[in-house]
């Protein structure tokens, strides 16, 4: 096959003014908090972006920095560019990417009431003074004279951006920062000329256009982003925002097609439900209204998707975001013909915005152990070593892979006859099919390493294991569900013919659910990520649904994406929640909790789910530690689930973090 011969148009350049992109495929602006606390690129940041262009990008869309320092400020550690002093870093990232034929744009921004007062020390300005999320801060409406200058604040970072080596500029005018607070009839009630109608509320986002467009000159291009349905109520439909780019995309280049604000942030940032390229249909429709380049996002995992989206006509450019944090080499996987080695994201929102948004800490990546660092793939172990390693879910299917990849003898041993654990069994409910990309990924992987011995429906011995000679033992066993010793419980919980269930045979009985099932009680004992993955089941069906949590609130340790999903699925669907509320005893066709008040309550059931989590399961680990306790050359490790009960995240950064054990015993060279 020749090099662009299946995805002809995603290889084809693209030209805007005096900017030639090599491909279709634009990494997305996304904030990482790789930032220096001074607002500059730090150089793991610019490895960061590196890693990206050479992984094939043709343009990259750095994050948004910051025009107006502080009271512009959005996130933990966002780079700025409102100071000539921050240009020298921004220009060493330009030339490390073009190295790679890449071009780069920067996403240029200010905040508004999406700053926090705690971390800027004032109070947040805006259109007018309405929060920009529920629940937060009350800014100050901006004055004309206010107005005005960040105005020009925006044609001054652009001009930096320009001076920087930058090939392009972007505005960010969605997501519920200022431009888009004037925009949105959400939060935008002045009465002056910045309000009411369409013409007055873009007038703001016409004035910057105007004014980068004046200190860039003609032929430097300029991107907007916008979100081109905010889809909360009382804000801009597509229609609407169509009227509103008719007073400010004249300066615009290439219009960058998003949607969702705040409030619907499951929107902007994708749930793992929503199909691949789902946004597509807003981007044909500013395309073809305006006759410009647009670029298109939305869980874009499949490149036959993003070809027929170019094929279509719905946009020029693919944006790619969790995706490229997933695998930098995605462009380059699927430009030499190596899609099934593709580490596709699988919209956990975990590390990237669950890191980033929740706990304001630097993104991570569910599936990509080494999203922010570079590591020596060539690197082999210096002597024999031969690795066994019980359980072949996520963390011991990585285990396995990384030790053999480093030259190791490995044995993956796994009791069932498939591979993938309980991300496997986990992915078979439908919106979360996508867990099962990693799976494929990861056996993928592990099918084409010679030096791997696979044995599927094998039980681990002391016996076995020692026949294998290791000289590393890694337990991988993972987890099942917690079932503490409450009245009627362990009768009751799946035995055939009950109406009691746990996660797992809800999963083994998806088939036998009725599609519709109006008229039907479900009751959901544990308001925790795997009590919701049932709700989100068997609400939309139509069932009446009840979730039962012992917790102050239903989701409490979710992302803060699949926190916005499962509140809308709960009012959409009517979902009742009873928080501070334990389960005491369960029988035939109800449970029986204890209300925040005291009182003991029935709920009864049609189908009753028993979700208090899930607790570690080991149940060779003594064994092993018992055949090899005379033999201190031997090193046995734990890992994953079998530690204790978490998500895929930790059990596989475990599962790579065995190469640090290679080089403790001298297998591997020291970094």
């Amino acid at each position: 096959m020749k090099k662009h011969e299946k995805y002809p148009k995603l290889f084809e350049p693209f030209t805007v003014k005096r900017m030639t992109v090599k491909n279709r495929i634009s990494m997305a602006p996304m904030g990482t908090n790789y930032g220096e606390q001074n607002g500059e690129m730090s150089f793991l940041h610019m490895d960061y972006y590196e890693q990206r262009a050479q992984g094939g990008v043709g343009l990259i869309i750095v994050e948004n920095a910051c025009v107006d320092f502080p009271l512009g400020s959005n996130g933990t550690t966002q780079i700025r560019i409102d100071h000539d002093n921050y240009i020298p870093r921004l220009y060493k990232l330009c030339e490390s990417v073009h190295q790679y034929g890449t071009c780069i744009a920067i996403q240029i921004n200010h905040a508004g009431a999406s700053a926090l007062e705690s971390r800027i020390g004032m109070q947040t300005v805006s259109s007018s003074d309405v929060p920009s999320k529920s629940g937060g801060c009350i800014p100050r409406p901006l004055t004309k004279e206010e107005i005005e200058g960040i105005v020009k604040k925006y044609g001054e970072a652009a001009k930096r951006a320009q001076t920087a080596g930058f090939d392009a500029v972007e505005i960010h005018a969605g997501h519920g920062y200022l431009i888009s607070q004037f925009l949105s009839p959400t939060m935008n009630h002045r009465t002056d000329e910045f309000g009411g109608s369409p013409e007055n509320r873009a007038r703001f986002a016409k004035m910057v256009m105007e004014e980068v467009r004046r200190q860039v000159g003609p032929f430097f291009p300029i991107f907007v982003r916008i979100s081109a349905d905010e889809l909360t109520e009382g804000g801009n439909t597509l229609e609407d925002t169509k009227e509103l780019l008719t007073y400010f995309q004249e300066e615009a280049d290439v219009i960058d097609v998003s949607a969702g604000l705040n409030n619907s942030l499951q929107y902007q940032i994708d749930s793992c439900q929503l199909e691949d390229g789902w946004r597509s249909y807003m981007s044909r429709a500013i395309k073809e209204t305006f006759g410009k380049p647009t670029i298109t996002t939305g869980n874009i995992r499949s490149p036959k998707r993003a070809e027929e989206i170019l094929e279509k006509g719905e946009a020029d450019f693919i944006g790619i975001g969790r995706g490229l944090i997933a695998d930098p080499e995605w462009v380059n996987k699927v430009e030499f013909g190596e899609e099934d080695n593709i580490r596709k994201c699988i919209s956990c929102n975990i590390g990237c915005a669950g890191h980033r948004l929740a706990q304001n800490t630097p993104i991570r990546c569910t599936v990509n152990p080494l999203v922010n660092r570079w590591e020596d793939k060539t690197q082999k172990v210096v002597k024999p070593c031969n690795v066994v390693v019980i359980g072949a879910g996520t963390a011991g299917l990585e285990a396995a892979c990384t030790v053999a990849e480093a030259g190791c003898q490995t044995f993956l041993i796994e009791k069932k006859d498939v591979l993938g654990g309980l991300a496997s069994e986990i992915s078979k409910i439908p919106d979360k099919r996508r867990i099962h990309d990693f799976v494929d990924y990861l056996t993928n992987r592990a099918e084409k390493l010679p030096n791997l011995y696979t044995f599927t429906e094998t039980e681990a011995t002391g016996k076995l294991v020692k026949c294998l000679k290791p000289n590393i033992i890694v337990n991988a066993t993972g987890s099942k569900p917690l079932l503490p010793p409450i009245e009627g419980l362990h009768e009751w919980i799946d035995q055939e013919g009950s109406r009691v269930y746990s996660i797992l045979r809800m999963i083994d009985s998806l088939e036998s659910f009725p599609e519709n099932l109006e008229g039907k009680r479900v009751a959901v004992i544990g308001g925790g990520a795997v009590g919701l993955d049932v709700v989100e089941f068997f609400a939309p069906r139509g069932a009446d649904v009840t979730i039962v949590e012992m917790l102050d609130q239903i989701g409490r340790d979710l992302d803060p994406i699949s926190k916005l999903r499962m509140k809308e699925i709960s009012s959409k669907y009517r979902v009742r929640e009873m928080t501070k509320t334990a389960l005491t005893k369960v029988c035939e066709s109800h449970f029986e909790v204890k209300t925040p008040d005291g009182g003991i309550e029935e709920l009864t059931f049609d189908y009753g789910f028993v979700c208090l989590g899930m607790k570690s399961l080991s149940p060779v680990l003594e064994e092993i530690e018992e055949t090899f306790s005379n033999d201190s050359k031997v090193e046995i490790i734990n890992i994953g689930d079998s530690v204790r009960a978490r998500r895929i995240i930790e059990g596989v950064q475990e599962g790579h973090n065995i190469l640090n054990v290679l080089r403790k015993h001298g297998y591997l060279a020291n970094k």
